[in-house]
């Protein structure tokens, strides 16, 4: 089959993915930010802040991950041309991320005692529980956000909320700056600042979509009759069934590299700095991919509500063409600047802490070209994941990413990480190792599944 089969569904996928991008990009900003501005006032401040988002990304993960199940399930509504069932997966998904969220907050605050048994420093733990409080807080609103995206999503209208992610960084960087450093009328609040930030700018959000969404002609019909009465059990449970394994599948993996975090920290503050440098550029390349796998979950979901299963495999395929493109370019630039990269999140200039920095950024540099290599696999996991909800096929591939991340990754990650000389680079080493094993039988799954549907349908 020729290549230009492929590469002529790349204006449709860019067109769906590149809203998307810039909002999950929002999404990640937010933590870039604070990481910046709080690595300015020293290692430790960096390091707590590091060990409180690693909390916070577990539960977002499931919030997240959860709220997709709604993409796919409106996409396919709208690919049948059914507002009633459209409307309903709406207001059910809106109920219940906003449980979900409450719950989130809940387990995260109960569960904070953990921090102080997890063998961290304890300058740095006293540090990141007042923190942790706050930024877990910010999970109502942001999961709640989430219901209202993945239903724009599935609606194939990316747009609105890459605005709200916008709005909600313009915010949090007006925020931070005048909280953290104390401008203006505002005390000087050092980190808790940046978390008094997070909260407010994920509040505005929400309102923010919430209003954008309702005021127009195209979504109005699907803000009518909301009841908590007609929250009924059988769309309950389709959509716990699909979002419970999306949950877990994300969790799987954001558990994978929170994993990595206390490794790090377990190894010293300096490999716990340097991970989090390294994790918040790969992280950043990753909503690129995430952008595409939304893509490739709505276009998927589109042509499986209207049985196309040979178009359908094509968009599939030209969504992870792209994402090795992407990632590919990625790898090269992380290749490049491995040694360049980490003087941005340090305080360089002051004298106290020059030797503290320096090996930190020879630390990260290290992790960075790890980093490079596994953009490929990562790129390619999430791509086919992403493909794979759109067929609403969940449940196998929970499985797979569980046995890739925690049988095969971590296990590598903590004999190399800790029995080893190879220490934080043993560490991402095991990251490695299990995105390729994911992205190998993702594909294996996705492959089979559509040929199967392809015979099937003749």
């Amino acid at each position: 089959m020729k290549w230009s089969v492929y590469t002529k569904e790349f204006p449709e996928n860019i067109k769906l993915a590149y809203p998307v991008i810039l909002g999950m990009l929002g999404h990640t900003l937010v933590s870039i930010v604070d990481n910046v501005m709080v690595g300015r006032l020293g290692t430790n401040e960096l390091a707590a802040v590091s060990l409180a988002n690693s909390f916070v990304f577990l539960g977002m993960s499931l919030g997240i991950g959860f709220s997709t199940a709604i993409t796919p399930l409106i996409a396919e509504a709208d690919g049948e041309n059914s507002l009633v069932k459209g409307r309903s997966i709406f207001h059910h998904g809106l109920v219940l991320c906003t449980v979900l969220g409450l719950t989130l907050f809940g387990l995260i605050y109960l569960a904070k005692p953990l921090i102080v048994i997890m063998g961290q420093p304890k300058e740095v733990v006293e540090l990141a529980k007042p923190f942790l409080d706050l930024v877990a807080f910010s999970l109502i609103p942001l999961v709640i956000f989430q219901g209202y995206k993945q239903f724009a999503d599935g609606k194939s209208e990316t747009k609105y909320a890459m605005w709200a992610n916008l709005l909600c960084n313009v915010v949090h960087l007006i925020l931070n700056i005048v909280l953290i450093y104390g401008v203006w009328i505002f005390p000087k609040m050092g980190m808790i600042g940046a978390a008094y930030g997070t909260v407010i700018s994920r509040f505005v959000m929400v309102i923010y979509m919430h209003f954008a969404l309702k005021s127009k002609e195209k979504f109005k019909p699907y803000f009518d009759g909301f009841s908590l009465k007609a929250i009924g059990r059988n769309m309950t449970e389709k959509i716990i069934e699909l979002g419970f394994p999306s949950a877990m599948q994300m969790f799987f993996e954001v558990a994978l590299f929170t994993g990595a975090i206390w490794l790090s920290g377990k190894i010293g503050a300096a490999s716990q700095a340097a991970n989090q440098i390294a994790l918040t550029l790969a992280t950043f390349t990753f909503m690129f991919v995430s952008g595409l796998s939304v893509a490739g979950m709505v276009r998927v979901g589109n042509q499986k509500g209207i049985k196309d299963f040979r178009k359908l495999q094509i968009v599939a395929r030209s969504i992870f063409l792209l994402a090795i493109i992407v990632q590919g370019t990625f790898a090269v630039l992380f290749v490049a600047f491995h040694k360049i990269l980490p003087g941005f999140f340090v305080n360089s200039e002051n004298l106290q802490t020059i030797t503290d920095t320096s090996e930190v950024i020879s630390i990260a540099s290290g992790l960075i070209l790890i980093a490079a290599v596994f953009q490929l696999s990562d790129g390619i996991q999430v791509a086919v994941l992403g493909a794979l909800r759109g067929l609403q096929d969940v449940k196998i591939p929970m499985y797979i990413t569980f046995v890739a991340y925690w049988l095969i990754g971590f296990p590598i990650s903590i004999y190399l990480g800790m029995y080893t000389e190879l220490k934080a680079m043993g560490v991402w080493i095991g990251l490695l190792s299990g995105l390729t094993t994911a992205a190998l039988f993702l594909y294996i799954r996705f492959n089979k599944l559509t040929k199967k549907l392809i015979i099937h349908h003749k």
